[in-house]
């Protein structure tokens, strides 16, 4: 029994310690993005959703502590899923209130990283879980799964360039379910004969929705006014 105690004993420390590991690789990362306060960010965006025909469009992306974060269209028309647009590196890290847990590793676009996962500890929080990819050695999140309670679960991938050293990507893809995907107004859906005869809940399960960010310039804390996100 000593040693069944002892062997339990040293498991709980071990989980312990690398708990406590992740919990400072996180804050590392989150120190990084808390270099900005503020930005406004060009862009364009393709999106990839079988039943939709959208052409590549400009985007202006702004965001301010601790987590506004909006998301302007040429014609005015965003199409990622609703709720989605706010699923980003920022907002997750908004808050320290969360428990870290080591998933092991993993090779994302050719990098080592380590898989993180994230339980916020406030059960009020929308968000339940966030898988987290993390290039350890320069402190950058990889990809990142989010699973939040009102708008499904979001994938994100990142790749870095020029603004890496504020944490902020120079291409961000975005996957998610389209049994999620709240269609906004005027957009007309375009099936395949055979599912003509389906509801649109059944037309829309299982398939995948893809939109691609890539940015071409940021402007870092120069101040944004909040009727920005009104």
């Amino acid at each position: 029994m000593r040693k069944i105690f002892l062997l339990l004993l040293t498991v709980h420390f071990s989980l312990l310690a690398a708990a406590q590991d992740m919990t400072a690789l996180v804050m590392k990362v989150k120190a990084k993005l808390d270099q900005v306060n503020d930005y406004e960010a060009d862009g364009k965006m393709k999106t990839d959703v079988s039943f939709i025909k959208a052409p590549i469009g400009k985007v202006k992306v702004f965001f301010k502590k601790p987590n506004k974060f909006r998301l302007r269209k040429d014609g005015g028309i965003s199409l990622l899923p609703k709720g989605g647009v706010s699923v980003n590196m920022n907002t997750v890290f908004a808050t320290t209130d969360f428990v870290a847990l080591a998933a092991g590793e993993a090779v994302i676009g050719g990098t080592k990283t380590k898989v993180v996962k994230l339980l916020p500890s406030n059960e009020n929080n929308d968000i339940v879980l966030t898988t987290m990819y993390i290039d350890e050695a320069n402190l950058l999140v990889k990809k990142m799964i989010t699973t939040t309670k009102e708008n499904g679960t979001y994938e994100i991938e990142m790749t870095y360039g020029q603004f890496a050293q504020y944490g902020l990507p120079d291409k961000v893809i975005f996957g998610f379910n389209t049994k999620d995907y709240k269609l906004p107004k005027g957009i007309t859906l375009e099936f395949d004969d055979n599912e003509k005869q389906l509801t649109d809940a059944e037309k829309l399960k299982n398939k995948k929705g893809r939109v691609e960010i890539t940015y071409t310039n940021y402007v870092i804390n120069k101040g944004i006014s909040d009727a920005v996100f009104k």
